[in-house]
C-alpha cells in the first residue's frame, strides 16, 4: 500500500465544485490499485483575500512544502483583479517550488467533435511544453509619472540559460519519449535578444538529442497552423507568454477549455509539483453545480503519472475517453444537461 500526502486548494467559483469530482476519482482508483491519499485542504481564495488582505498566509509555502503534490480548482473573483490573485498565489507557489515545466495535454476525443474542421479525433494528440518561471513573467520593471501625461510602464522579459535549457531538456527528452517532432516557438525576427538567444539554446540542446526530429515556427504562424492542421504537432516547447496563449488555442481546438488540465512540474522530485485545471473559477455558472469536471479529473491523472503510477493514470483517461465516446452524458458546456456529478458518475461507473 502506498501513500501519498496531497495538498487541496478548490480556491474560487467552480473549483470548489470540480475539485470534489476530482477526489472522488483518486479514491475510486486508488481502491484498485493499492494507492491512498491523506488530504490537507487549504481554503486559500481571492475570498480569503477579501477578508484578510493575502492569497494565503505567511507561512503557507512551508505548509504546502511537505506534501508530494498540490491539486488546485481554480482563483479568481469579481473584486478581486486577476494579477493580484495569481501573484499572491499561482506564481509564488510555482517559483518557491521550482515548477519550472507547464505542461498541457491536447487531445481531440472521440464522441468531442472539435470546432475546428481539421482536428480529426484520433490525430490530434499533442502535448504544450511552456516555461513556467520566467520569460515574459518576470517582476522586474515599473511604471513611472502615474496619471501624467509622459506614464509610463517598463517590463523586461527574462531569459537565463539555465531555465531555458532545463525546460528544453525536458521537452526533447518528451519528444525520445513520444518518438514525435518537436516544434519550438519563437518570434526572432521581432524580438531582437530574448528569441534570438532562445533559438541558439533550441539549436544546442537540438544537437543533444540527434534523435528527435525539430523545428522552430514564429508565434504568429504557428497560432495559425494549430487551427489549420493541429495533427501535425507532438511537442510543442514555448516561452512562458506563448506557451500559455497557444496551450489555451490549443485547448479550444480540442473542443473546450473546460475539459483542458494542466501540470505545474518540478521534474526533478526535490519540490512538490501543482496540478490543476486551465479553465478558472467562471463565476457566471459557480454555485449552480454545473460546471465540467474534465479538467480537475484529468489533472488528477496526471498527478497520479508523476507521482509514479501510470497504469493508473492511464485508467482515468481511458474512462473519461469512453464516456464520451459511448455515452450521451455531457455537461452544458459540452451541449449536454448533466450536473458535475451526474458526469462524475459515469466516469466512476466506467472506472
Amino acid at each position: 500500500m502506498t501513500n501519498h500526502s496531497i495538498a487541496l486548494i478548490p480556491g474560487d467559483g467552480i473549483g470548489t465544485e470540480v475539485l470534489p469530482a476530482a477526489r472522488e476519482v483518486l479514491d475510486s482508483i486508488g481502491t484498485r490499485h493499492g494507492i491512498t491519499f491523506t488530504y490537507e485542504r487549504y481554503d486559500w481564495s481571492c475570498e480569503r483575500y477579501l477578508r484578510h488582505g493575502s492569497m494565503m498566509p505567511e507561512d503557507g509555502l512551508e505548509r504546502l512544502r511537505r506534501h508530494d503534490a498540490i491539486l488546485l480548482g481554480a482563483v479568481g473573483y469579481p473584486g478581486v483583479p486577476d494579477h493580484v490573485s495569481l501573484w499572491g498565489l499561482l506564481i509564488p507557489i510555482r517559483r518557491a517550488f521550482s515548477q519550472y515545466v507547464n505542461l498541457r495535454p491536447i487531445r481531440v476525443f472521440d464522441g468531442l467533435p472539435s470546432p475546428v474542421r481539421a482536428a480529426v479525433t484520433g490525430e490530434v494528440d499533442f502535448v504544450v511544453v511552456r516555461e513556467n518561471t520566467e520569460g515574459e513573467y518576470s517582476e522586474i520593471g515599473g511604471r513611472m509619472n502615474r496619471g501624467l501625461p509622459g506614464e509610463m510602464a517598463v517590463q523586461q522579459a527574462v531569459f537565463t540559460r539555465a531555465g531555458v535549457t532545463r525546460l528544453l531538456d525536458y521537452a526533447f527528452g518528451l519528444a525520445e519519449r513520444r518518438g514525435g517532432p518537436l516544434t519550438s516557438a519563437t518570434k526572432s525576427n521581432g524580438i531582437v535578444h530574448t528569441m534570438p538567444f532562445w533559438d541558439e539554446l533550441v539549436a544546442e540542446r537540438g544537437a543533444a538529442h540527434p534523435a528527435v526530429e525539430w523545428n522552430q515556427e514564429h508565434i504568429d504562424a504557428l497560432a495559425a497552423k494549430f487551427v489549420l492542421d493541429p495533427a501535425r504537432f507532438d511537442v510543442v516547447v514555448a516561452s512562458n507568454l506563448f506557451g500559455d496563449i497557444l496551450s489555451d488555442l490549443a485547448a479550444a481546438v480540442a473542443g473546450g477549455i473546460g475539459i483542458a488540465p494542466s501540470a505545474n512540474l518540478n521534474p526533478e522530485g526535490e519540490h512538490p509539483s501543482m496540478f490543476e485545471p486551465v479553465h478558472g473559477s467562471a463565476p457566471d455558472i459557480a454555485g449552480q453545480g454545473i460546471a465540467n469536471p474534465i479538467g480537475a479529473i484529468w489533472s488528477a491523472a496526471m498527478m497520479l503519472d508523476h507521482l509514479g503510477h501510470p497504469g493508473a493514470a492511464a485508467e482515468i483517461t481511458d474512462a473519461i475517453a469512453r464516456v464520451l465516446a459511448t455515452t450521451p452524458v455531457r455537461t452544458r458546456d459540452l451541449g449536454g444537461s448533466a450536473s458535475t456529478a451526474e458526469f462524475t458518475a459515469e466516469i466512476l461507473r466506467h472506472l
